[in-house]
């Protein structure tokens, strides 16, 4: 199975393996670099599906900080909007785990800001920024939970992961999360 979703109250946690620039939604978050340019991984992924209107829109924000977040058209992605947000380049200090903590809440913040009602997040940073993918989901889904918690407006989040491996380890995280904190009986299928 490639695809499970969870309710977090009225919001929908959604884990898939899939391609983020194929995702339809109102917005994708790009895992960018600070100055919001093509790359490679998944931004040089958006930026070849959205097109060079995305890049020169991107030239006019002045960059992007660690863990802060700024909001572009989505050109030609299904998306109307894409967050572009900095994750950390891994070092194992403790600021790793606040900014990436932070790269998903001002994302979030940002999607609630424009009543973007669902958005689609890769795994930040664990490509080759080489955050180890068992922390970055713990960080990514408390961060998710207790925003879409506190602001259910949102009524989708979707972690599109790119492999089974990735996919496996984000389940296990969620689903240990949502036991814990008694939103998932643990007998539960889905």
């Amino acid at each position: 199975m490639d695809y499970l979703e969870y309710k977090i109250g009225v919001p929908r946690l959604i884990l898939i393996i899939g391609d983020i620039t194929k995702q339809v939604t109102y917005a994708i978050v790009n895992a960018a670099n600070n100055e919001l340019a093509p790359g490679g991984g998944v931004s040089g992924a958006i930026h070849r599906v959205a097109g060079p209107l995305l890049w020169e829109e991107c030239k006019k924000l002045g960059g992007c900080l660690t863990g802060e977040a700024k909001l572009t058209k989505g050109y030609n992605l299904p998306a109307k909007f894409v967050i572009h947000t900095v994750g950390p380049v891994y070092s194992g200090k403790p600021k790793d785990k606040v900014n990436l903590a932070n790269a998903y809440r001002n994302s979030l913040e940002l999607a609630l800001d424009h009543n973007i009602k669902s958005v689609s997040f890769p795994s930040i940073s664990t490509g080759i920024y080489g955050y180890p993918v068992k922390e970055a989901s713990e960080i990514a889904i408390s961060t998710i939970i207790e925003f879409l918690e506190e602001y259910p407006k949102i009524e989708r989040v979707r972690m599109v992961l790119h492999n089974m491996e990735d996919f496996t380890v984000y389940v296990s995280t969620a689903r240990g999360m949502l036991i814990k904190k008694g939103l998932l009986k643990p007998e539960t299928l889905v």
